[in-house]
């Protein structure tokens, strides 16, 4: 029996540390009650986008642009997109996400509600 609580309680460890380290894993972090990147800049996601897929393509990413993935693996509840180009962008909960090209400092939020369409990540 002291076996088996060990081993629970060695599992339950590695389940605290891996969930808390979803978020350094993708660089990201909660700042001021949103998501925010490694460098504190607000991550936003587009209501066009669906589940797995960006919406936001050539002009719409100059100026909104995805996020690239830094890891060789992420964790839930990040995953990975392959976007039109190829290229690899993070998602949070299946939605791609992107920096505000108007935001120039840590935790400037320009780009929420922009057209309601742009939101920042609350949860």
């Amino acid at each position: 029996m002291k076996a088996i609580h060990s081993a629970v309680v060695a599992l339950g460890t590695v389940i605290v540390l891996s969930s808390g380290g979803a978020l350094a894993q993708a660089g990201m972090k909660k700042a001021d009650g949103v998501l925010t990147d490694a460098k504190g800049m607000t991550v936003y996601t587009f209501d066009k986008d669906s589940a797995g897929k960006s919406a936001c393509n050539e002009g719409c990413a100059k100026m909104w642009p995805p996020v690239p993935v830094t890891e060789e693996r992420v964790a839930a509840p990040y995953s990975t997109v392959t976007r039109d180009d190829g290229s690899k962008q993070l998602a949070y909960k299946g939605k791609p996400l992107y920096l505000f090209a108007n935001d120039t400092k840590p935790g400037e939020r320009k780009g929420d509600k922009v057209k309601d369409v742009w939101h920042v990540v609350t949860d």
